[in-house]
């Protein structure tokens, strides 16, 4: 799928797709609940409730760069809580390539935050060694995220994805950490949205008198800008990351603002009530 928001370009390349599956990650969205919600069937939801999720990463183009936002779960991957996530082999550089998207071509790489499904593709392994899957790119992480991160990662839940993902891009020299506000150049600027993680960090895209918010995991799925207090199971800090979906939904909602989340697609915030719902573009 693609987007344009004035000069720039937003490709969407899915590594996986899941329907249901999915209450280990926001076990309040039970499938009585989310038929009470008729607006996110059918594309974010099916008939009987389940969830429609993805893991995908997004190429922008601007002008002057080619941008990676999050990288999914990679291959070869060990370690991992959910077995599916462990031993892949799937032909994600490939797809890229064939798309026009060379992983060669990248120039920087961006991690709004470091948990194990955005950081799997940033590398490869070659030879028994992890490598950097984009050679030419700067690996660009939050400062906060990436600090919580390393001093955390001698903790068995957090060691393998941060020596398999994170460190090997750190050693190689290609990473630069940023604050959370950070305006990575003319047309892209970051947003703290802490919660979800200590240093989690939303895109905003701004071209041509257009504007897209990139969410990343502020919200895991729609559902949640209906139920803003449904965190998952994995938020850092579950009242803060409450507290960051009520703010950034405000600041977008009944905005022409393109909205495309870490494992949901593109549309429009709208107020309902005292929240909000999601609009597809596909509708």
């Amino acid at each position: 799928m693609q987007w344009t928001v004035g000069e720039v370009r937003i490709t969407k390349f899915v590594e996986m797709e899941t329907v249901g599956s999915t209450r280990f990650i926001l076990p309040l969205a039970s499938h009585e609940e989310i038929r009470k919600l008729p607006w996110l069937i059918p594309h974010f939801a099916n008939e009987e409730g389940r969830l429609k999720m993805s893991i995908h990463s997004l190429v922008v183009e601007t002008p002057s760069r080619r941008i990676v936002v999050d990288t999914g779960l990679g291959n070869d991957k060990q370690g991992r809580n959910v077995p599916t996530w462990n031993n892949r082999n799937t032909p994600f550089p490939e797809m890229m390539t064939a798309a026009g998207f060379a992983p060669d071509s990248i120039d920087t790489v961006l991690c709004t935050h470091l948990h194990v499904d955005h950081v799997g593709w940033n590398t490869k392994l070659v030879d028994g060694q992890w490598v950097p899957t984009f050679p030419n790119a700067r690996y660009v992480f939050g400062k906060t995220e990436y600090e919580f991160w390393r001093d955390h990662s001698t903790e068995p839940d957090k060691a393998a994805v941060f020596n398999d993902s994170v460190k090997p891009v750190v050693d190689a020299g290609l990473t630069d950490l940023i604050p959370s506000d950070y305006r990575l150049c003319e047309e892209i600027s970051m947003i703290p949205t802490p919660g979800h993680s200590p240093g989690h960090m939303s895109v905003l895209i701004r071209s041509g008198g257009e504007q897209a918010l990139l969410a990343g995991d502020a919200a895991h799925h729609p559902c949640q800008m209906a139920h803003l207090d449904w965190c998952s199971t994995v938020d850092s800090d579950p009242q803060q990351s409450t507290r960051t979906r009520r703010e950034l939904f405000s600041r977008f909602a009944d905005t022409p603002t393109l909205v495309i989340g870490g494992h949901f697609s593109g549309g429009h915030i709208r107020r309902e009530g005292n929240a909000f719902k999601f609009v597809s573009l596909r509708q």
